[in-house]
């Protein structure tokens, strides 16, 4: 089979989410943009730090999410059963998180100084409709119902660009910037309800598919997604603590950047990763999507080299002008981070145990490192290396696990890597 051929077997049925996450990536870019003008450097990088905050320990979301996809793609004749416990599992993972934030808010307060304990609690009531999002967002998934889950993904990112907007335009503060985005994050959840009403016939129950096995995935599947938004994430917080508030926020700038090449190809992540759940798919799976999405990376890196004027008005406009011939570093960053994501994801799907600990090696390698620098580049130096190392460990252990043995792919276990 040709690359062409399984990139659009990869693809077949996802169309729609390509285009949902488009939307959404584009109104959270476009949201982040406008908070950028609207509150300037100093607020802008307090902000930047508490949504940096927010999306990782939203890694319970994801984690929930990518358990009920696999189950569901690997096992469909157990979909009633995995669907009633995944939402079982969802809603009491949601009330935990936030009960457990709340009680930590004084600590993240002091961490990001924010000089707010009422702005750092907000993280904790906005992580309730994330996790619970998470559960149904996984059951959509594993069952490829693409149509509903683009609406998911679309209105969590509109309602957060009309909202947030709006509510920073009446009072510029990160507070109310995150407001915003809590109550956009509302609006898919109303949805994943709606799709999910139906009553199912569970049918044959297993085993494999009770309470105390999916929490465990779950914890498993959180704790390396943790690593690697861990890794991802922890730069901004590191320039808050090593920068001056005004480079502290020209770094947060130019991580807009990133983020929008790190979240542009997800689309391929979201409908591939059904198919890196089965043996017989994964390794097709993984090879055309970590070449559409290079392909991707590369594309946006040219156009922030070539056009950094054009790339700055994205960024957030002349307030942000002194990283301009920076930005393609910040592009080629989130081309990493992108398919670093995507073998995360491939850990998951074929439930490898090891390779987080490389993860995480890297995230204490970027913290110990990061805090001797002292200057924006050379911050940005440590985490694009650091990241570029475990980027080519990662595919060195993924061709092995993956590889081709007498025209099959062998089955990975678990403990394999």
């Amino acid at each position: 089979m040709t690359p062409s051929r399984r990139l659009t077997r990869l693809l077949s049925g996802g169309g729609s989410i390509a285009v949902a996450m488009a939307v959404m990536n584009v109104a959270t870019y476009g949201f982040t943009m406008i908070a950028a003008r609207l509150l300037g450097p100093q607020a802008y990088g307090a902000f930047a730090s508490l949504m940096a905050t927010l999306l990782v320990i939203t890694v319970l979301q994801l984690g929930i999410q990518a358990t009920a996809a696999r189950r569901i793609a690997a096992e469909p004749e157990h979909i009633a059963q995995i669907e009633k416990t995944i939402l079982g599992v969802t809603y009491r993972a949601a009330a935990a998180l936030g009960v457990l934030l709340l009680v930590l808010s004084p600590l993240l307060n002091v961490v990001l100084r924010l000089d707010s304990l009422l702005t750092a609690a907000l993280v904790s009531v906005i992580s309730v409709p994330f996790t619970i999002m998470g559960g149904q967002a996984g059951i959509l998934q594993g069952e490829r119902r693409w149509q509903a889950l683009s609406v998911l993904y679309v209105l969590s990112g509109v309602p957060r660009l009309v909202i947030g907007t709006l509510l920073i335009a009446w009072h510029p503060t990160e507070a109310a910037a995150l407001v915003g985005t809590g109550l956009g994050a509302c609006a898919p959840v109303v949805a994943g309800w709606w799709f999910l009403r139906r009553a199912r016939d569970e049918g044959v129950q297993s085993e494999d598919h009770g309470f105390r096995r999916v929490i465990r995935e779950s914890f498993h599947n959180s704790q390396v997604l943790l690593a690697f938004f861990a890794l991802s994430n922890t730069d901004i917080v590191i320039a808050r603590n090593v920068l001056t508030e005004h480079d502290a926020g020209l770094y947060a700038g130019g991580l807009i950047l990133t983020k929008a090449v790190l979240f542009l190809p997800q689309f391929v992540v979201v409908v591939a990763f059904p198919s890196m759940s089965t043996v017989g798919e994964r390794r097709r799976a993984l090879t055309a999507s970590l070449g559409l999405v290079a392909v991707l990376g590369a594309v946006a890196t040219a156009g922030a080299a070539l056009l950094p004027r054009l790339a700055l008005v994205f960024v957030g406009g002349q307030q942000f002008e002194e990283i301009a011939d920076h930005l393609w570093i910040f592009a080629i960053l989130g081309t990493v981070l992108s398919m670093l994501q995507l073998l995360v994801y491939s850990v998951l799907a074929r439930q490898g145990q090891r390779s987080a600990y490389l993860v995480w090696s890297a995230f204490v390698v970027v913290v110990v490192l990061g805090l001797t620098t002292s200057s924006l580049r050379g911050l940005l130096a440590v985490v694009i290396t650091v990241d570029s190392v475990l980027l080519a460990v990662l595919l060195a252990v993924s061709a092995y696990v993956l590889r081709p043995s007498v025209g099959r792919v062998v089955p990975a276990p678990a403990e394999a890597d």
